[in-house]
């Protein structure tokens, strides 16, 4: 294995785990919030365009939207197309993301504070350029 997906996937679940403990305090997951965060960034969306965007599997993103609609943090309603189900953020899920995303903001800082921000758009930069 080439040591940089090594250390990219090692890195990744560092980060994933220290954000679940971040999210803990509000009863999420990271792959719930990744959904509200895209809610909130996009607007109303199917699931077909959530799996999409985010690109996971559509038995995942159902799991979870289903899991975010039993919580509480989405609702869904019939889309134009009745076999269509559009999901959108609560009144609880709006109420609570400036909260939520101040303590994500928190730990992203945190988690890049060894970066100067030359250093943070390098990585970013050197991330894009592996997009296959």
């Amino acid at each position: 294995m080439n040591p940089l997906f090594h250390m990219l996937f090692q890195q990744q679940r560092v980060l994933i785990n220290k954000l679940n403990d971040v999210l803990k305090e509000y009863d999420l997951f990271h792959a719930q919030w990744t959904i509200l965060f895209v809610l909130h960034e996009q607007g109303p969306m199917t699931l077909t365009a959530i799996w999409k965007y985010l690109n996971v599997e559509a038995p995942t993103v159902t799991r979870t939207v289903a899991r975010l609609e039993q919580l509480g943090w989405v609702k869904r309603e019939t889309g134009f197309d009745k076999r269509e189900k559009i999901v959108d953020l609560t009144t609880k899920a709006l109420t609570a993301f400036p909260v939520i995303e101040s303590s994500i903001i928190q730990f992203e800082e945190e988690m890049v504070k060894g970066l100067n921000e030359s250093e943070q758009q390098q990585l970013i930069a050197l991330l894009q350029k592996m997009k296959g």
